[in-house]
């Protein structure tokens, strides 16, 4: 998701600093924007938003979190201004780095019809190839959600995103 965003924008590379992949590019106003992509293992990614947000003086409030989540169907989006973890441990590991919760953040649904057996290897494993239709369409959400996020705000972004997408079962409230 970081990925089409970064296309989107135009971002021409990516470079390494604080243990995170990062582009930056523009917004269509002309303002920085900076994606990173942590490169640590998930439960540690918190270091890689406090030390970009130290070193380039970003407060919490220009802070977008994005990441999966297996507590929502594949292709579902939840966006919200601020919270808790809810059992997420890199996002805990956001939150206790950046000492708030007032910490917006994108959730992308991962979770399959059946719940797995095994969590943590259906999180480490590849989509399959009948999900890939699912995980594209959503990428593109994504992106699109970030976009609103960057040009309305969160309240206006959850306004449009926190739905089904076409064809997405209405009854998950996740």
């Amino acid at each position: 998701m970081v990925d089409e965003l970064a296309r989107r924008r135009g971002a021409a590379g990516w470079a390494r600093e604080c243990d995170a992949s990062l582009a930056e590019c523009r917004e269509p106003d002309g303002r920085p924007l900076v994606l990173a992509k942590p490169e640590t293992y998930m439960n540690r990614s918190g270091y890689a938003a406090r030390c970009l947000a130290e070193r380039r003086g970003l407060d919490i409030a220009d802070l977008l979190v994005v990441y999966d989540e297996a507590a929502l169907p594949l292709g579902r989006l939840r966006l919200k201004p601020s919270g808790g973890p809810a059992g997420h441990r890199g996002m805990e590991s956001v939150l206790a780095e950046l000492r708030s919760g007032e910490i917006a953040r994108l959730r992308l649904g991962i979770a399959p019809a059946a719940p797995p057996e095994d969590l943590v290897g259906f999180v480490l494993a590849p989509f399959s190839p009948g999900e890939a239709a699912a995980v594209e369409a959503m990428i593109v959400r994504a992106a699109d959600a970030c976009e609103a996020w960057l040009a309305a705000g969160v309240e206006a972004a959850m306004n449009r995103f926190n739905v089904p997408s076409a064809g997405e079962p209405a009854a998950s409230s996740s």
